[in-house]
């Protein structure tokens, strides 16, 4: 029996079985792996999916904010853009369909209206036309005389707006920030208003009662905002006092019996208001709210003749500071005597001639002086021209427009030494002329009365 050591020992077999198992648990733990790294590339591309779909649907919030409007009605034909509505097809063609001819030009009107001279656009208070929209007011060169009345309320008008805008006052004071002079006609506001700003070394942005409408609606209420702004960049670029200057603004946002008004009526009313609330914060098309829509604040100063024609809301205290300027008799005196300084007229000619025409504007008296020239110009014409007296026969008429337009042998005229019995017929007779307006109401030949006490323009009762 031999022994189990002598026993040779068998041969190691390997077991197919666990051979399988192997593979299959580095098979297994390879795939893990593999699924793992799928899921977080699968997980990246969610994320990434997700940013962007994020991304456009703010990009569509953006397009969907900027095509918004008061008016939700969609263009027909789809428009400019998906959703665009009518007011921003409005707007939108404005800036590539600046329509400004119609009526401004030779072939609407006969040329002697719209002017050869000056191209084919002539300037109907539209502002197009307009160089410099900065006033500086150097062109006021001469003696002239501000009223202490007057310059007092438009300083402090000035120093309270920009103290607020400096922190001197807090905002919850309730500065208002339109200052509205009304009073009678022909009595030297607007003149007055650029002298104190003058003296004050203010520079405005000056618009007019004509740019209050356009044939585009909303383009009077952005030009107003657009105004605004640019007259606070000035005051920040330049270091200098700046105002927004409406004149005449009743002509323009007036409420009068049976006057038709337009949607850029309520448009520029609701943008003033708008201002007057919030006067650091201007949009001109950009989102709400932002750093681009933080402007200084700036004064407005409207001037007009009857502010019970205007809406209400508006002229409230607390948005308008109203100042009812008619320079009493004093005022008269000082202002006329500046004026007649160089002619040789006392301050005692000068209330001489107040006492004659008591109910007369400012600006009678400077037509008075402007028509002095009448005669020396009469003259030129008679003599250097025509070559004979202004009738019907004379066939030399022609050669008037020649000699201005061309600026052909211009004439030199002496100054006029002017007299107080001279103004006073000159005064006769511009009077006069007044009356015949007040005495022939030749409107009623032309004018049907209504039953509410108004009238329909055109029609012959």
């Amino acid at each position: 029996m031999a022994s189990s050591a002598s026993r040779d020992p068998e041969p190691s077999t390997s077991h197919p079985e666990a051979s399988d198992n192997a593979d299959a648990s580095t098979a297994v733990g390879q795939s893990w792996e593999d699924r793992i790294l799928q899921e977080e590339r699968h997980a990246q591309e969610v994320r990434a999916a997700k940013v962007q779909k994020e991304e456009e649907e703010r990009q569509a919030r953006m397009r969907k904010f900027k095509n918004r409007s008061s008016w939700n009605a969609v263009e027909a034909g789809g428009g400019r853009g998906e959703g665009a509505d009518y007011l921003y097809e409005l707007g939108a063609s404005s800036f590539t369909n600046l329509n400004i001819d119609t009526g401004q030009n030779a072939s609407m009107v006969e040329s002697h209206i719209a002017g050869n001279f000056l191209g084919a656009k002539s300037d109907l208070a539209d502002g197009t036309l307009r160089r410099y929209e900065f006033r500086n007011f150097s062109n006021l060169v001469g003696d002239y005389w501000v009223s202490p009345r007057f310059l007092d309320r438009l300083s402090l008008f000035m120093a309270k707006n920009y103290m607020v805008e400096m922190g001197c006052i807090p905002s919850s004071m309730g500065v208002p920030l339109i200052l509205g002079i009304w009073g009678p006609k022909g009595m030297g506001k607007s003149f007055q208003t650029e002298l104190a700003l003058k003296k004050l070394g203010a520079e405005a942005v000056v618009m007019s009662a004509g740019e209050l409408e356009h044939e585009w609606a909303g383009t009077p209420g952005r030009l107003i905002r657009s105004r605004y702004k640019m007259a606070g960049d000035l005051s920040k670029v330049r270091g200098k006092f700046s105002a927004l200057l409406i004149n005449d603004i009743d002509a323009g946002l007036g409420h009068f019996a049976n006057t038709q008004t337009t949607v850029n009526n309520q448009n520029v009313i609701g943008t003033l208001m708008n201002i007057c609330d919030h006067p650091n914060q201007v949009s001109l098309g950009e989102e709400w709210m932002g750093e681009s829509n933080k402007v200084r604040r700036t004064p407005i100063i409207v001037t007009g003749n009857d502010f019970s024609k205007m809406f209400a809301p508006l002229i409230r205290d607390g948005r308008m500071d109203k100042f009812y300027w008619r320079p009493d008799h004093d005022d008269l005196v000082s202002i006329l005597a500046a004026l007649y300084a160089d002619d040789g007229l006392s301050p005692d000619d000068v209330s001489a001639l107040l006492k004659r025409f008591p109910e007369q504007p400012l600006d009678f008296f400077g037509a008075l002086r402007a028509s002095v020239y009448d005669n020396q110009i009469r003259s030129w014409i008679e003599k250097d021209v025509i070559g004979g007296v202004i009738t019907h026969d004379n066939c030399n008429l022609t050669a008037l427009s020649q000699r201005l337009l061309k600026k052909k042998e211009l004439p030199i005229f002496t100054e006029v030494e002017l007299s107080l019995q001279g103004l006073m017929q000159e005064g006769l007779r511009l009077e006069k002329e007044q009356q015949n307006v007040k005495d022939h109401h030749l409107s009623q030949d032309y004018f049907k009365k209504t039953g509410n006490g108004g009238s329909l323009i055109g029609l012959k009762g």
